[in-house]
């Protein structure tokens, strides 16, 4: 199974008027870019998702909004406490594994939990470190869940690579 884990856009800063908690941050407009140029490029290279998981969070529902977008993604989007911030690994496995033929799956989190989530799939523990920029994208393959054996980075991407990929 080829995971894509996604760190969020570029969300708004600070909490005023209707941004009353953290959980309701948007992306702001430089983000829902970033982030469309990012799956542009994610796409362009061949990556084709057959399921999308995120973070009830705002921004990462934003962000995980665009990529259905760009991939013409018809299926319900699936939300997750699990990759909202503190979410535990144990869980995500359980809403991965219960997804039916799951080739490729797109999970849009936060830092540091995307990168807590990268060092339990390849077995790196906290010295191995992936500086997920916002709007960043890694690919690790896995063979089952929970993994028996490390998985595999095939790649790490930063928005500035993905958007150059995808020709901006």
């Amino acid at each position: 199974m080829k995971l894509y884990l996604v760190r969020h856009g570029i969300a708004v800063d600070r909490l005023s008027g209707e941004i009353t908690s953290d959980f309701k941050r948007p992306l702001t407009s430089e983000g829902k870019e970033e982030v469309a140029d990012v799956a542009t490029g994610l796409k362009f290279i061949g990556v084709k998702p057959n399921y999308l998981v995120t973070s009830p969070l705002v921004r990462a529902k934003q962000t995980a909004e665009i990529f259905a977008k760009v991939f013409n993604y018809k299926e319900q989007i699936v939300f997750s406490e699990a990759l909202a911030p503190g979410g535990l690994v144990s869980d995500l496995y359980k809403v991965i594994d219960d997804l039916k033929n799951a080739n490729e799956v797109c999970l849009f989190g936060h830092q540091p939990d995307m990168t807590r989530l990268a060092q339990s799939l390849l077995w790196g523990g906290p010295d191995l470190d992936i500086p997920f920029k916002k709007s960043g994208v890694c690919r690790i393959d896995i063979y089952d869940l929970p993994p028996t054996s490390p998985g595999t980075l095939k790649w790490f991407i930063t928005p500035r690579i993905a958007s150059a990929i995808g020709g901006k």
